[in-house]
């Protein structure tokens, strides 16, 4: 049924090709104007619609870039507002997006911002930050980011890809090129030395290759009145993200009974679908069970009539984390610290501020 579908849907796969091509000509040839910036710009990127872990990605390099004045600027995907926004206490996912509200709560030292324009956005940026990381911004061509990170889903790489609508691919695969990183993310094993050969090769020698998995860490209560897990608790998995697969297998290998509500990614939940969810949840026979949902998802649980359903009831998310293998994270590291140290402009303007 797929195929039939992609073969349907290929015509217009390949007009959409045809445009992004132009499109990426046009920059390639000054056409189109691209700007550049004095202090060290990372974008964090992928050629996929969604589901190659940028968030894990982006939090490891702020974790790696601690010593420096970091600013993450997002379009802020999903937000009910325009223009440039500065996250604060008052920031909800819907005025700033989900994934930025992520960034906000867990890096108290780091400015996030959410604007469409990343050029405007990193001129505001740009004079009280040390570095700007760009959060999915490998399409946005108007910028040229010093150090392009390009992020490829493992599972994906694997199979062939195709381009939208018949696929997931934002535009043709050799895209790739305009990387200084391709970053192979969600890997079952990063010992096995044959199958990254076999994707380093699709990448070729010219753009370094770096390997990395999901570290699923404990549970978190979504809300300060969470009560404690449960030992053995039939599990109601809520998610809205690309790809949850790896998660749910994750989840089912942890606990004997599991039921998925699945959404879409950024998906806005609605008082009816929670509560559609709560029908079965406190319609279980079991005495233990549990909500559990990812990071993400659960900043757009925080607010309004969801949260008065869920606050009092076993709610919890499951924080993740990148890691690379011991090679690839002393590498990895190490093209990043250099890139950021080769360009890190005098520092004047800041300290004078401050």
């Amino acid at each position: 049924m797929l195929s039939y579908l992609r073969l349907i849907l290929l015509p217009f796969s390949l007009l959409y090709a045809l445009v992004m091509i132009i499109r990426n000509k046009l920059y390639d040839w000054g056409f189109l104007k691209s700007f550049q910036f004095d202090l060290p710009v990372i974008s964090v990127g992928n050629l996929a619609i969604g589901g190659s872990g940028k968030t894990p990605a982006t939090e490891y390099l702020v974790r790696l870039l601690s010593q420096y004045k970091i600013a993450i600027l997002s379009r802020g995907y999903g937000r009910n507002t325009t223009g440039f926004l500065i996250a604060d206490d008052d920031a909800t996912a819907q005025s700033i997006g989900d994934e930025p509200l992520q960034y906000f709560h867990k890096f108290s030292d780091v400015t996030v911002a959410v604007c469409e324009d990343r050029v405007r956005g990193i001129n505001l940026l740009k004079d009280t930050h040390d570095l700007i990381i760009l959060d999915d911004a490998f399409q946005h061509r108007s910028v040229v980011p010093g150090l392009s990170i390009l992020l490829f889903e493992f599972s994906k790489l694997r199979k062939k890809q195709w381009i939208l609508p018949a696929g997931d691919l934002r535009e043709p695969f050799w895209g790739y090129r305009r990387a200084d990183i391709v970053l192979i993310t969600k890997c079952d094993d990063l010992t096995d030395s044959a199958v990254k050969a076999r994707l380093s090769d699709k990448i070729g020698d010219n753009i370094p290759v770096h390997f990395s998995m999901v570290r699923y860490a404990d549970l978190l209560p979504v809300y300060e009145t969470t009560p404690v897990i449960p030992s053995t608790p039939r599990v109601f998995l809520l998610t809205g993200i690309a790809n949850p697969e790896p998660l749910i297998t994750h989840i089912q290998s942890c606990y004997a009974t599991v039921d998925v509500f699945r959404f879409s990614d950024h998906h806005v939940f609605t008082v009816a679908e929670i509560k559609a969810l709560l029908k079965v949840f406190t319609s279980a026979r079991e005495q233990e069970k549990i909500i559990i949902t990812t990071e993400k998802d659960s900043k757009r649980l925080l607010g309004g009539a969801i949260k008065e359903l869920l606050v009092n009831l076993p709610v919890f998310y499951l924080p993740i984390q990148m890691v690379l293998g011991d090679a690839d994270t002393a590498q990895f590291d190490k093209e990043i610290l250099t890139y950021v140290s080769n360009t890190t402009r005098n520092r004047t303007i800041y300290q004078t501020q401050n």
